[in-house]
């Protein structure tokens, strides 16, 4: 009889763990599907009024209450409306079940790559936005343009923007070696103290930098100047050096900083062995 007993115990121990593994998985995957998109702004608002709420319950913060719960409804459809195109996004490749997603940095040599493009469009006075998604997703922006998925390489970037291409008036998006999209047309910033001399790509630049946790280099067309927008700042007319520098520290994970150590310990060590 305890045998039976032990048994059921153990079959209730092992459902309960089914259970919870396959809400975790499913939590998990619906993260990393919001997270590409800028729905992922919607969450933090929604835990920090669940946050708000909460502490005037406990303090019986009677007039709080009442305004929250009088403004459920409203902010429920506000949030729908505002954010619709997301929502859409999100449903819709739960539909399809798309639920893995890679995320990959950028490596040194692919930051190479965009660099050597970078210094000819400067040289010939060729506009150019190039945009290094991070952690929040841009994938409303990727489906948007025109879809490419190409190998990353300096020939490409300059055949879109070193020539009057359909694509080089838009934005190219770089995430994990791949030209992902080409095209795509950035939320232009609100801020009303930008300088009067910049152009529809530094604006765009920094409304990305606004709106999202990307990193936009941008060459300017009337200037040759490079220069890079991120964290809802633009830092104007960098040198070369000054943008890899940059770019390495906020895209390349410490794996990547680990080899490219490496890489230089082993070059230093056959110069010596020469």
């Amino acid at each position: 009889m305890d045998l039976f007993v032990d048994i059921g115990t153990v079959g209730e121990v092992l459902r309960l763990l089914l259970d919870i593994s396959i809400l975790a998985f499913l939590l998990y995957q619906l993260y990393m599907i919001v997270a590409e998109t800028r729905a992922i702004q919607l969450i933090k608002g929604a835990l920090f009024l669940g946050i708000l709420y909460a502490v005037a319950f406990f303090l019986k913060l009677e007039t709080m209450l009442w305004i929250m719960n009088s403004l459920a409804t409203v902010i429920v459809i506000i949030i729908a409306i505002v954010f619709q195109p997301e929502l859409r996004n999100i449903f819709t490749r739960i539909g399809r079940g798309e639920w893995f997603r890679s995320a990959s940095r950028a490596r040194p040599e692919q930051l190479d790559t965009v660099i050597n493009a970078v210094e000819i469009l400067a040289a010939r006075r060729r506009g150019a936005l190039i945009v290094f998604p991070r952690k929040v997703g841009i994938k409303n922006l990727i489906d948007q343009g025109t879809k490419l998925n190409a190998d990353l390489s300096s020939s490409l970037l300059l055949t879109i923007f070193g020539h009057d291409t359909p694509l080089h008036d838009g934005a190219v998006i770089v995430s994990g070696g791949k030209l992902l999209s080409a095209g795509c047309f950035l939320p232009m910033s609100e801020q009303t103290d930008i300088r009067r001399s910049f152009g529809t790509r530094h604006r765009a630049a920094l409304g990305m930098a606004e709106d999202t946790d990307a990193v936009v280099l941008v060459v300017s067309e009337e200037s040759g100047a490079i220069s890079l927008a991120f964290d809802a700042n633009l830092q104007y007319d960098l040198s070369s050096a000054e943008v890899a520098g940059t770019l390495r520290e906020l895209l390349e994970s410490p794996a990547d900083e680990k080899q490219e150590q490496k890489r230089e310990i082993r070059g230093e060590e056959r110069e010596d062995e020469i």
